[in-house]
């Protein structure tokens, strides 16, 4: 069988940014105004004053420093706190389609192919903007592909599970050429005034080319030595919204409708999952850490990228070797680790192994090993 490839990546991010020193000043003025408003319970000891958040806070807790968002007015606004996305009429192209296709145009360029090309795209992320019709068959009309698209959701792992599929359908014959896109607008999930989550997440979209070796002409070709995915239920990472939501009133505007985490919880038990995949991933390739340039991981939390590192090498790994983007791009779920491996892959040359690995509620898991051709 040919050896299966990634032969472009595609990346877009909005145009605005919010710094932590934004963040914070609209969520102190949301928790002072709260706590006038509560006055009365507080004095009087049936509640609880919210505390403050801080810049410091942020970055120790998570290594974030800014995030780009599709909209910036509506997030920072303290009688709002959630982004302004007016819904389009149906004549128009969603904005995870719209985003979509600048990603997509761009991984294709890299790889050199054109939509005629490709066989099937696979839409996978954390949110989807709607149930159906499916994104992934919205953006290959878009694109003018023919063939096949679905959607998928493996929340974080989302990325690494579409490559495994990817390669598993080039490999037996369905496909000779698959288009994988991210559309990641988590700040529409967000609770932003959560003082423990309001700083955690960004908008992007990522997107990559995957087909047969003998197909391929890029001059960037990494081949996928493997794929190895697994999940275990857990409640520590949840966002409960949905469609049944309407049939039960009673529910209706909670927090768990948004993104809502154990941090402490998800750290201790998905961070010894992640580096004992990881080595046994390499260990059934007949592989060794040591032979790895570099891990292309998860971007949600610097100290879980730090502690994975650590265990998988035996040692602190190096910033080349656990590239770091979240300082700038925040916690993008299921793109992170694609705009990692976009960014941080031009110093590769021939033979040289790095693993793409992510991870997040379910708990989910997917790492994929490759070797730069």
């Amino acid at each position: 069988m040919s050896a299966i490839v990634i032969s472009g990546t595609g990346l877009f991010t909005p145009e605005q940014s919010i710094s932590n020193a934004e963040l914070v000043e609209s969520f102190n003025t949301w928790v002072d105004s709260a706590n006038s408003a509560n006055a009365i319970a507080i004095n009087a000891g049936e509640q609880e004053p919210l505390q403050h958040s801080s810049v410091e806070f942020i970055e120790k807790a998570s290594g974030i420093k800014s995030r780009y968002v599709i909209d910036k007015t509506g997030i920072l606004d303290p009688e709002r706190m959630a982004p302004r996305i007016p819904e389009r009429p149906n004549t128009e192209p969603s904005l995870q389609c719209e985003i979509g296709v600048a990603a997509a145009r761009q991984a294709l360029s890299m790889a050199g192919k054109t939509p005629q090309d490709v066989d099937a795209v696979l839409v996978a992320c954390s949110n989807l903007q709607r149930a159906y019709p499916a994104m992934a068959v919205e953006l290959q009309a878009a694109l003018g592909i023919e063939g096949w698209g679905y959607d998928m959701n493996v929340a974080c792992s989302s990325a690494t599970f579409a490559l495994q599929q990817a390669r598993d359908s080039i490999a037996n014959g369905s496909a000779r050429c698959v288009l994988i896109i991210n559309p990641e607008i988590c700040s529409g999930h967000l609770n932003f005034r959560d003082r423990d989550a309001h700083f955690i997440f960004g908008d992007v979209c990522t997107a990559m080319v995957v087909e047969s070796a003998e197909t391929a002409t890029s001059e960037s070709q990494f081949e996928i030595l493997g794929a190895r995915l697994q999940t275990s239920f857990s409640n520590n990472i949840r966002n409960n919204f949905g469609f049944l939501n309407r049939a039960d009133e009673t529910g209706a505007g909670q927090p768990d409708k948004l993104f809502v985490q154990n941090g402490r919880k998800v750290f201790k038990e998905v961070c010894p999952m992640v580096a004992e995949q990881i080595v046994a991933h390499l260990e059934s390739l007949e592989l060794t850490p040591e032979q790895l340039k570099r891990m292309w991981l998860h971007q949600a939390n610097l100290s879980m990228n730090q502690l994975i590192g650590k265990r998988v090498l035996g040692r602190e790994a190096s910033a080349a070797e656990a590239p770091t983007i979240l300082d700038e791009y925040a916690n993008t779920s299921s793109a992170g680790s694609v705009i990692a491996f976009h960014k941080y892959n031009d110093d590769f040359a021939s033979g040289d192994l790095g693993v793409l690995c992510s991870f997040g509620a379910g708990y989910s898991i997917g790492s994929i090993v490759l070797r730069k051709v």
